[in-house]
């Protein structure tokens, strides 16, 4: 659906849960078309009543699995990624399922805008250290980093909106974690030897 009077370019938040990124989003940047987006409605509904009653006409939430992105957005529509205190899916096992993982990427890659931004923020240093690998690892743009996003002198507002998963402070790490980065031409599938890598890195550090 087009956002009536507003830019195309969209910032989408993955994982959205109640909404509260991108409600928060949408307030800062009422010029920008916000969109969360999340498989579980009755988490959304929340952030969607909420967007309703202010309201926020620059705010539309989309039910559904990241794995169908594509379906929903054209080549270039989304201009910045915000994926926010996503499940870190610690078990090495489940590593594929983790939000920066390669094979995420690479759909992303189809519908953001050349040079479009991806952020992070998480309280899990384990997904914040992969993340960083993977960047290292394909080569991406590395634009901004933090394992410490409050102990900074100054703040980007955006990375003050907090949601309900980070007031739980479930890793229980007392740190908020933020990488900003971009994607770089193809990325290859070495998906396996990632995997590989991760295994053998557990072993290490056990």
């Amino acid at each position: 659906e087009t956002f009536v009077g507003l830019q195309v370019s969209e910032l989408l938040e993955l994982a959205c849960g109640r909404g509260e990124y991108t409600i928060g989003l949408a307030d800062q940047f009422p010029d920008q078309n916000v969109m969360g987006l999340d498989v579980k409605g009755n988490r959304m509904y929340l952030g969607a009543r909420y967007a309703a009653e202010k309201p926020l006409p620059n705010v539309r939430f989309l039910r559904t699995q990241i794995e169908m992105i594509t379906d929903y957005f054209l080549p270039g529509e989304v201009a910045e990624l915000w994926i926010t205190f996503p499940d870190p899916q610690l078990r090495t096992s489940r590593a594929k399922k983790r939000l920066t993982h390669p094979r995420f990427l690479r759909l992303y890659q189809q519908i953001l805008q050349p040079g479009g931004l991806i952020h992070l923020k998480t309280d899990s240093p384990v997904l914040y250290d992969f993340t960083l690998h993977v960047i290292k690892r394909h080569q991406l743009i590395l634009h901004s980093c933090s394992h410490d996003v409050y102990a900074q002198p100054t703040i980007d507002p955006r990375l003050r909106i907090q949601t309900h998963y980070e007031k739980l402070d479930i890793a229980q790490s007392n740190r908020i974690h933020y990488i900003c980065f971009s994607l770089t031409g193809d990325l290859k599938n070495d998906d396996d030897q990632l995997q590989e890598y991760l295994k053998q890195h557990e072993q290490t550090t056990l």
